[in-house]
């Protein structure tokens, strides 16, 4: 007998200024998964953060414009709160005379870039109903979204990365002179600016006088409440390396270097040149440098991973300087941030058997914490029944 299809629903879209980028993910996943082994579940979560289902989700085309709640086969739904039952509720509400249904999932994969996708609040979701994703958990997704806050684990870790001052939207708002005058006399022009929580280089600039400085730090406190500004360093180049495994076992990919026309990879270059994503963005794989610094950026791609507690995948972003025999991690870019299907590819996976391995390593993740107690029975509640609250340690009644 045929084994039974595993239900996966691929969440894309999203709240976030990343939706665009999200909508292409999830189906380059969908496209690279089999159909023969899995139910794909498309669900498109709107700009407003409506959740949907329905066949034209499947159609790349029906989002050229955002009319898609409008085509015929487009149901709301929500994901049950139950671990009694794991799946959607298509509709969440249902009318007089209308029925709800129900839509059971096997797991679910992220495919939000950005806020409330890829920064572990999807993760969270699914963690409270106890649904088997892929990818990163909560504390690495949330950490790796926030690049200051990776400095501060990377850094905690003996890995190397770049000075960063943070300015807050308050701060600009209540002391403009003060933070311009800090970012000045921390760092020569020209630095980088760019929100603390976003990635497709959304937001990001290289500003080389106090003009620029001020005029984008007002853009990017529109993006996040929290503004990076980085030192530039010369004769560097960015490399990049992804990586896969479960946080004991884990191994790096070949290494790439994005070849960039501007001084940094802009969104144009990552996602619209020739189309199909990052792949799309000019690039030379292997990246031209010397094995022994191959070896190490590997070597430190891993540590990288392990640092946050990293599951499943990640691409990790260097900036090189060869003639200095010297690199920094500039960012780590956990699922869906980065699927890395094209640096897999040398090393024997194709896109579809990289999504096995992923699920794969999704289910051994969840078996994994199956086997954690969580439920755990004192006397306390009787206690404080007969004794009273005032009674209870800790409580002020």
């Amino acid at each position: 007998m045929a084994s039974k299809k595993l239900s996966v629903g691929v969440v894309f879209g999203g709240r976030s200024v990343e939706h665009d980028v999200s909508i292409v993910t999830g189906h380059q996943i969908m496209r690279a998964m089999d159909p023969g082994r899995y139910e794909i579940v498309p669900i498109y979560v709107t700009r407003d953060g409506v959740w949907l289902v329905g066949d034209p989700l499947r159609d790349i085309n029906s989002f050229k414009e955002d009319k898609v709640v409008e085509m015929l086969g487009i149901k709301e739904a929500v994901l049950s709160s139950s671990t009694d039952f794991k799946g959607l509720i298509v509709p969440p509400i249902s009318g007089l005379m209308g029925r709800n249904s129900l839509r059971k999932l096997d797991m679910i994969f992220p495919a939000i870039h950005g806020s409330h996708g890829e920064d572990g609040t999807l993760q969270g979701l699914c963690e409270l109903v106890d649904l088997p994703y892929v990818g990163c958990g909560v504390t690495a997704s949330a950490i790796a979204i926030d690049k200051p806050l990776t400095k501060s684990v990377l850094r905690a870790s003996g890995l190397p990365v770049l000075d960063g001052l943070v300015v807050t939207r308050s701060r600009l708002i209540k002391d403009r002179e003060a933070a311009l005058n800090e970012i000045e006399e921390r760092f020569r022009y020209p630095v980088f600016v760019k929100p603390a929580s976003l990635g497709s280089s959304i937001g990001v600039a290289r500003v080389t006088d106090r003009d620029m400085l001020e005029n984008h730090l007002d853009i990017v406190a529109n993006f996040d409440r929290r503004i990076l500004v980085e030192p530039t360093i010369e004769e560097v180049i960015e490399v990049n390396c992804s990586v896969l495994g479960d946080g004991d076992t884990v191994r790096p990919s070949v290494l790439e270097q994005p070849i960039s026309f501007e001084q940094f990879l802009t969104y144009e270059e990552k996602y619209m040149r020739q189309g199909g994503g990052m792949k799309g963005a000019e690039r030379q794989i292997p990246a031209p440098i010397s094995q022994t610094l191959t070896a190490r950026i590997k070597a430190a791609a891993v540590d990288a991973f392990k640092a946050i507690d990293g599951h499943g995948i990640a691409r990790i972003d260097f900036l090189v300087q060869q003639a200095a025999d010297a690199f920094y991690i500039n960012e780590i870019n956990t699922m869906p941030g980065s699927l890395a299907f094209y640096l897999w590819e040398p090393e024997g996976f194709s896109p579809r058997t990289l999504v096995d391995e992923l699920i794969r390593l999704a289910l051994d993740a969840h078996a994994r914490k199956r086997q954690t107690r969580y439920n755990y029975r004192t006397g306390l509640v009787a206690h404080a029944a007969v004794r009273g609250l005032k009674g209870v340690k800790g409580l002020k009644v």
